[in-house]
């Protein structure tokens, strides 16, 4: 029995492309043809086939198909390995994507913030995309908790007018904000001083390229007025934790 290009595909499953493609790679030899010139694949061309279909069912990779160890248990346990870290992949992005629709969140949120996204502004997701990348666990959920805490409609309306603070903003205009935004950061580095002297402590990467990578972040997502009330806040919630004791 001889069948055709098609015929084959139909029998295994597959596409005539899958096929031309396997040819193409050279998994698949050319068999021999009819007298007007169509290709006529045998049983033992079939059998080829459906073995390649199976390998590349456990996920045996088209470039390696033609080694001998293809389909070897060292082989396929490592495949199953990969297997398992793809599956583990996926089910955090469907948690993500599920936490996303389910607080409306943007798509851009960092992870686990999705119930406060709506406080965020384009600058605080954009930083905290980077302090995922640079703090660690721990830090992280210190930073989260100060985002949640902070949830009140004083401490919106200060965020609201940072974000909307221009770059040429007048000494009393700067000054004003930063004394209401010293409160917020008072009790932020009451319950978390690390945030303010200690932050290398809790980096996950080296301890130079993070701090050169916090300064630039500061620098590019906010403009001269923003960091010039940042720099005064600190200075004022500094200043109330020293007399504090």
């Amino acid at each position: 029995m001889a069948w055709s290009t098609s015929e084959l595909a139909t029998l295994a499953g597959t596409t005539v492309n899958t096929i031309r493609h396997y040819h193409h790679l050279g998994l698949l030899k050319e068999p021999s043809r009819r007298h007007n010139g169509y290709k006529q694949y045998e049983t033992a061309d079939l059998v080829r086939l459906l073995h390649i279909l199976r390998l590349v069912e456990l996920g045996v990779p088209l470039s390696r198909i033609n080694e001998p160890s293809a389909g070897s248990p060292e082989a396929l346990q490592q495949i199953d390995v990969d297997h398992a870290a793809a599956i583990e992949r996926l089910e955090k992005s469907r948690q993500s994507i599920a936490a996303i629709l389910s607080e409306n969140a943007p798509p851009d949120t960092p992870p686990g913030f999705e119930p406060v996204a709506g406080r965020l502004s384009e600058a605080d997701r954009s930083l905290i995309h980077i302090y995922t990348q640079l703090l660690d666990d721990q830090a992280l959920a210190d930073v989260r908790q100060v985002v949640e805490r902070d949830d009140d409609n004083d401490y919106d309306a200060v965020n609201a007018d940072f974000d909307a603070l221009p770059a040429d903003a007048d000494e009393a205009t700067r000054q004003n904000l930063a004394e209401k935004y010293a409160p917020s950061l008072v009790r932020t580095l009451r319950d978390y001083p690390w945030m303010d002297n200690d932050a290398m402590d809790h980096v996950s990467k080296g301890k130079s390229v993070t701090r050169q990578t916090f300064v630039d972040a500061l620098r590019e997502l906010h403009n001269e007025a923003q960091l010039d009330v940042i720099h005064r806040a600190k200075e004022l919630a500094r200043r109330q934790l020293r007399a504090e004791g």
